[in-house]
């Protein structure tokens, strides 16, 4: 049975999907803590409501970055994690937590990469007159949101989208590849070779939403 850590910064709905789906498909891992960097992450009560252990380390209670990084890292690791899951996490994991786990971290970004790293990402696919947008799930790497691909979901932009209804749609794609990429991943089904990822059984690594919102199956 996989171990897996959940590390998030505010709502949870991410955090929320991983935990229906983990126990609705029974996969072979279980979410054994969740761990927050701000005492007020509504993810927390998503948690304990769910029976899983939750923890804060709090960013701004440590002296320096430093102190928060090392924190962190003997949260997680005194939980003995084959895989952490960041859902939401707004903190910059220094180099040697990532290595530490490399390979084994995955994240996912509402664009997609590696088109609109970073911040804003729905106002930036606006302003670009971008048709599509959509959310990506990655490993993770030391370099911000620039990891190996695992699956991408895509959705329309629409004409008279804001950056609210853009996010709302962004959002419920993420909530759809974020657990079909962790189980892949805790299956020990997805294959790193030269930066790139594939299923090993050949599943496709997208999901596109039409016009309506409907997800659209790959052939």
């Amino acid at each position: 049975m996989q171990r897996i850590v959940v590390l998030i910064s505010g709502r949870g709905s991410n955090l929320r999907a991983l935990l229906r789906a983990c126990a609705a498909e029974r996969w072979p891992a279980r979410v054994v803590a969740v761990v927050a960097d701000r005492p007020e992450a509504a993810g927390l009560d998503i948690a304990r409501d769910a029976g899983v252990p939750a923890q804060v380390v709090d960013h701004r209670a440590a002296a320096d970055r430093a102190a928060f990084d090392a924190a962190l890292a003997a949260a997680v690791e005194a939980q003995a994690p084959d895989f952490v899951v960041l859902a939401g996490f707004m903190r910059i994991l220094d180099a040697a937590f990532v290595r530490r786990w490399d390979g084994r971290m995955l994240n996912v970004h509402p664009s997609l990469l590696p088109a609109f790293p970073g911040l804003h990402t729905h106002r930036r696919a606006l302003e670009a007159g971008c048709k599509i947008a959509g959310a990506t799930v990655h490993f993770v790497t030391p370099t911000l949101d620039h990891g190996p691909i695992v699956l991408q979901g895509a959705v329309p932009v629409r004409a008279d989208d804001t950056e609210e209804t853009l996010a709302a749609r962004v959002l419920a794609c993420e909530h759809l590849i974020y657990p079909r990429a962790v189980r892949w991943a805790v299956e020990g089904a997805l294959r790193v070779r030269g930066g790139r990822v594939t299923h090993a059984g050949g599943a496709p690594q997208w999901l596109m939403l039409d016009a309506c919102d409907a997800a659209v199956a790959p052939r």
